[in-house]
């Protein structure tokens, strides 16, 4: 069995979905379904039951994942011993999509040559808790509140949302600015935004309906896009970037707060170098 087409296995169940099981490999779409076909047809057994939005396990898909990720894990190994590297503890951090990448790697730089080893994995808050609820993940960077009730963990950072405007707009050099001054602007649509209703329903209410430009994933994609004036946005106020002027939305009060939630005790007892250097990243 060829390696890959475990990888390609691991990628549909880890991200949900093929589109970003493909992204995540860097293949084509139809690259990484040939494969899992392939695979399927030498298991002899469908592994996957397909539906518009997401894909989920069969019965032999959910025994089969447990030696997946065994082989994988020995397949580690073995490289490590032939290469003569002793492989350090893994640290397996799920992200949240929505924190800006800036951040993450700040955190990586502060715990770079301290001999661990980290897997990022990327999800929405849902797909973190659920990489938490599996064991997938030993801890995430994510919104602290209600839906993470159930994990241990600890807040390091409260923030609002404000709009981030092109630097050199005409509303750049405000503190602040009402929705109804945004009528006749071109704003770009955040899709993962956890304030994504609010933010509709905020604008709806003073009869502001913008053209938009742009709807995308991407939050780092988008802050670059606001950069080269495509058009105005919402975002956490952790974003930054050279050429993008941030401002507060008058009346627009949703706040999130930012920290570690840990898959069980044990995680949250480790002092691996990642969770030191989260804590003074955001914490700071």
């Amino acid at each position: 069995m060829d390696r890959y087409l475990l990888r390609y296995f691991l990628a549909v169940v880890e991200t949900g979905n093929f589109s970003r099981a493909a992204t995540r490999e860097n293949v084509a779409q139809p690259t990484l379904s040939a494969g899992i076909a392939k695979l399927e047809a030498e298991l002899k057994a469908r592994l996957f039951d397909r539906t518009n939005r997401r894909v989920h396990l069969t019965e032999a898909g959910s025994r089969f994942l447990v030696h997946a990720r065994r082989i994988e894990h020995e397949y580690n190994l073995a490289q490590a011993s032939v290469s003569g590297a002793a492989p350090g503890e893994l640290l397996r951090v799920a992200v949240l999509s929505t924190i800006p990448t800036a951040l993450v790697g700040q955190a990586l730089s502060l715990c770079a040559g301290g001999g661990e080893r980290i897997e990022l994995l990327d999800g929405t808050e849902r797909e973190v808790a659920a990489l938490l609820d599996r064991r997938r993940a030993d801890l995430a960077l994510t919104i602290v509140g209600p839906s993470t009730d159930r994990f241990a963990s600890e807040r390091l950072a409260e923030e609002g949302y404000g709009l981030a405007l092109p630097a050199s707009h005409r509303l750049a050099g405000f503190r602040s600015v009402a929705g109804e001054d945004l009528a006749d602007e071109v704003m770009m649509v955040r899709r993962q935004c956890e304030v994504l209703a609010q933010t509709s329903r905020y604008f709806t209410d003073r009869g502001v309906r913008p053209f938009f430009s742009y709807r995308g994933a991407g939050d780092d994609k988008v802050l670059a896009l606001v950069a080269a004036g495509l058009g105005l946005t919402l975002m956490p106020d952790s974003y930054q970037a050279p050429g993008v002027a941030r401002v507060a939305l008058e009346g627009f009060t949703p706040r999130r707060t930012l920290g570690l939630c840990y898959a069980d005790e044990a995680a949250r007892h480790r002092t691996d170098g990642f969770v030191q250097a989260a804590r003074e990243v955001l914490g700071s």
